[in-house]
Order: C-alpha cells, then structure tokens, then sequence
C-alpha cells in the first residue's frame, strides 16, 4: 500500500466550509498549552508536563498584559484548501509560512469556487458585501459555473495545442481552488483569528477562521475560554 496521501484530499481531522466545496485540516502542531506556561517560567528551570489552575491564570494573564512571547513556542501546519482570492488574503499574514500545489507541475484535480449564494455590494464601503435573502441569483450563479467551464475548456485546448502548464494556468480564474499549507505560532495565529472571524472580514475567509478555531480548541481550551470570557465564540 502506497505511504503518499494526495494534497486535494483533506486530512483525517479537518472540517469543511464554503458549503463543502472547501476545508481546512489540521495536519500537525508542535507542543500544548504546558508548552506556553513552561516557556513563560523558563527563569525558574523547571518543567510541568500537565498544568492546573495556577497555570491557567498565568496563561490568562499573559495574554491579557500582551505577553505574547511564550505562545510563539505553540505551532500549528494547516492544509487549506480555497479558492485563490480567498489565498491572496491568507498570505497577507507574513507571519505565517507557506507551501502551494503548482500548476507548473500537475493540471489534475481542477476545481472551482461557485458561491452557495451571491451577494450584494454595500453602498457605502467600496470593500464590503451585506446579505440579501430576497437577491434572486440562480440565473447569476449558473452564469458563474458556465464560466468556469468555459475556463476549463480553454485550458485544456492550450495543454492539448503543446502550451507549457505555466502559461496556460493564465486563463484559470480567480475561483479556482488551491491547496496550501500554512504553519504558524500561536500568538500570530490568535491576531489572524481576530482579524478574519471578524464581521468586517469577507465572509468566506471568515468561515476558514472559525474552522481553525474548532480544529485547535480541544487543544488549547484554556486559551479558548479567555477568549469566549470575553465575548468570542469559539463553537
């Protein structure tokens, strides 16, 4: 049996979003919540494998003062899979580190973003969307799909005419999904999460951010109750 899992195939633990058409997985991360407590009392020389209630009010504390140095020795590796305008926000975050599918190398396993439903421009934020339940899109989202074909169609022609992948992935539009892995510590992880499970953020990359948030909750409960103190959710 072949040890090589396919990259378009989401991992054993992830959740799905975008109306299934995307998730993200979490493929590994690197210590726990002793992790951070450990780090912040590395002065005193001593190790805890488990923490208890003192550590939890320590952790509270730390990231209630902005002493954010010890969470940087927690990390997250994710495996996304999105489309590619919702990539190109992700990747504003340069804390983060990436590794991509190429088009360069493979054309297999072409996919594309049809939204579950469309909606309209805010009139008074140029970068803002609002919800609008009555929007009759049907006929607009069928336009979308038949676009995306037509897309397809036309790549396959310059793939079949002897045009090179990094040329003829051109015509692919921005709705195509990419599949990325992303590591990250956890302080920059927390001020990512903050920014896009926000409602000033796009919804779709909103939808990632509270993914992220169930996919290391059982990892970092504590961590997560500060927040939902707070008035996050984290469900």
């Amino acid at each position: 049996m072949s040890n090589i899992q396919h990259l378009n195939i989401p991992p054993e633990n992830h959740v799905k979003v975008l109306d299934g058409q995307g998730w993200v997985g979490l493929i590994d991360h690197l210590g726990s919540e002793a992790t951070i407590v450990n780090a912040a009392r590395v002065s005193f020389g001593k190790l805890k494998k488990e923490i208890d209630e003192r550590d939890v009010t320590l952790l509270h504390y730390l990231i209630d003062n902005k002493h954010t140095s010890p969470l940087e020795h927690l990390v997250f590796t994710f495996s996304i899979h999105c489309p590619l305008f919702i990539r190109g926000q992700w990747h504003r975050h340069r804390t983060w580190s990436y590794n991509e599918i190429s088009r360069r190398y493979t054309e297999v396993d072409l996919e594309f973003y049809t939204p579950p439903k469309l909606r309209r421009q805010a009139e008074t934020n140029r970068q803002a969307s609002v919800d609008s339940p009555d929007f009759e899109d049907t006929a607009l989202r069928k336009m979308i799909a038949e676009q995306n074909e037509r897309s397809l169609a036309l790549y396959n022609t310059l793939l079949e005419a002897g045009v090179c992948r990094e040329q003829a992935r051109g015509v692919l539009p921005q709705n195509m999904m990419v599949t990325f892995w992303g590591t990250v510590n956890l302080n920059n992880l927390l001020h990512f999460l903050e920014l896009r499970d926000s409602e000033h953020a796009q919804w779709e990359i909103r939808e990632y951010a509270k993914a992220i948030k169930k996919l290391i909750k059982p990892i970092i409960p504590n961590v997560a109750s500060y927040f939902e103190k707070h008035g996050q959710s984290w469900e």
